[in-house]
């Protein structure tokens, strides 16, 4: 698979934290915590109720944007979705990037679209290194409990 020989490569590679995570597994949200590279993450999760359902018995995937792809976005989005008054467009945009079960690099196949618990879909492309939609994945299968995270350098918004 293209996916797996470019993880074997050495291209996509698992930082420190998230290497040790592997070892010592936990729910999806304790992983994202100890990271610590998904501060942004973990709060949008926290604004949207979303943290009893990614701790439940999954499983699921997350494609987790890091706290620089949410930084990326225009000024003030961030600020703007956490707002109460816009919690079902961060729910959607949440979920867009969740896929039920769990689906580690092996068993991603190039060209297909997945279907996300938002209820749109994402396309997978391997052909220059893992992406979904047009964010990279640049850290995969990050083991938890209840899932996997494969970590990605955008967040990815789904058609509203």
């Amino acid at each position: 698979m293209k996916f797996a020989k470019f993880a074997a490569a050495g291209i996509v590679g698992a930082t420190m934290a998230l290497s040790s995570m592997s070892a010592r597994a936990a729910d999806i949200v304790d992983t994202a915590v100890a990271a610590g590279s998904f501060k942004t993450l973990v709060a949008a999760v926290q604004a949207a109720g979303l943290v009893e359902t990614l701790k439940g018995p999954g499983p699921f995937t997350v494609f987790a944007p890091t706290d620089e792809a949410f930084a990326a976005l225009p000024a003030g989005t961030v600020e703007d979705l956490l707002k109460p008054e816009n919690k079902d467009k961060l729910v959607a945009i949440l979920t867009y990037h969740v896929v039920p079960g769990k689906v580690m690099s092996t068993d991603l196949k190039d060209d297909t679209m997945a279907k996300t618990v938002q209820g749109g879909e994402i396309k997978i492309d391997l052909d220059n290194g893992a992406m979904i939609n047009d964010a990279k994945v640049v850290t995969a299968d990050v083991a938890a409990d209840n899932g996997v995270i494969h970590v990605i350098d955008k967040v990815i918004m789904p058609a509203m």
